[in-house]
């Protein structure tokens, strides 16, 4: 590592894979989850969080969203839309919701490093995100960083901007987005 800090590393590495994304795949993303009647998101290890926090997101907007895998999550359906977050696009038990759900007639949406991988077919929409796997960190993508953290932290921010986008076209605000945030705790 050079004599940049730890943290400013980290942000450019950020801003170069972020400024590689494509605001076009962002838009279509942006618009299935618009038209889908319920949103089901998914991912494994931290991917698997960052899925779960624009999950929340998309409720505080008052879409009707759910965490595959929760208790309380029901059965997907045509109409409604998966979104799968995986760096590698293979792994196994994310391919296989993918598969299903789109043989139910679910759409399946992809964010990950790469399209043509197993998930990245079967999605009617992928984002990806330019970053290295966890298996290959070499060449443009490389980072510094362990295994697929750029993927995702560049995951988390890359939804997060898409919450921005989304709040736009539905002319939300954050003190409207409030009412549906927990209030028990």
């Amino acid at each position: 590592m050079s004599s940049r800090t730890p943290v400013m590393t980290i942000m450019q590495e950020l801003e170069r894979t972020l400024q590689a994304v494509r605001s076009d795949e962002i838009a279509m993303l942006a618009r299935q989850v618009t038209n889908a009647r319920r949103i089901f998101v998914a991912g494994a290890g931290r991917s698997g969080l960052m899925m779960r926090a624009f999950a929340m997101r998309l409720m505080h907007m008052g879409f009707s969203a759910y965490v595959v895998g929760e208790t309380v999550t029901p059965g997907i359906a045509e109409g409604d839309l998966l979104v799968i977050g995986s760096g590698s696009g293979e792994t196994k038990t994310l391919a296989a919701m993918a598969a299903k759900a789109k043989s139910i007639g679910a759409a399946v949406a992809a964010v990950t490093i790469v399209p043509e991988s197993t998930i990245g077919k079967l999605a009617a929409v992928s984002v990806i995100i330019p970053a290295a796997t966890k298996d290959s960190a070499t060449g443009a993508a490389s980072s510094v960083q362990p295994m697929g953290s750029l993927f995702e932290q560049a995951l988390l921010l890359l939804l997060d901007a898409l919450v921005l986008q989304l709040m736009e076209s539905e002319a939300l605000q954050g003190a409207a987005m409030f009412t549906n945030h927990a209030n028990l705790e």
